[in-house]
């Protein structure tokens, strides 16, 4: 799950505990998020800042529900196209677990053999949020 540390980073999620991951609005996103279940391990990971990379891991804290900024006419997130009998947009709420010893920059993680197609490193593709499959979470935190 991406963030940008200045908005809102580990450390915010930590002082938090929970949090909700409100404001996504790409339909590939929400169907990450809409494919969660609560229980599962999240990586934090901190973009458009000075070192850009994996920060944190949250867990999910409940199960994926309809995005209450989306109704919100003063909200940044709002979508006027939006039905409240059919939401358009999804969230979570996210639980702090812990920082990591130190970022896993972009460098670093590009730079791992063992990630295959992922997406995170693929050219054009930084979604906030994206699938990370059990080898290359792995193969991540070994760089810890």
């Amino acid at each position: 799950m991406k963030t940008e540390p200045d908005t809102f980073s580990i450390d915010d999620l930590k002082t938090r505990k929970v949090e909700p991951w409100d404001g996504v609005r790409n339909y590939q996103a929400r169907n990450f998020i809409r494919a969660m279940n609560a229980g599962d391990a999240v990586m934090i990971y901190h973009s458009s800042c000075a070192v850009p990379g994996a920060a944190g891991l949250g867990k999910i804290a409940g199960a994926p529900r309809p995005d209450p900024t989306q109704f919100d006419p003063a909200n940044a997130h709002y979508d006027a196209g939006s039905d409240p009998s059919d939401p358009r947009w999804t969230l979570v709420d996210v639980r702090y677990v812990r920082k990591l010893r130190r970022v896993i920059t972009l460098d670093a993680i590009k730079a791992l053999p063992k990630l295959g197609d992922f997406a995170l490193i693929r050219r054009g593709n930084r979604l906030s949020v994206l699938p990370v499959t059990d080898t290359q979470w792995q193969a991540i935190l070994a760089l810890e």
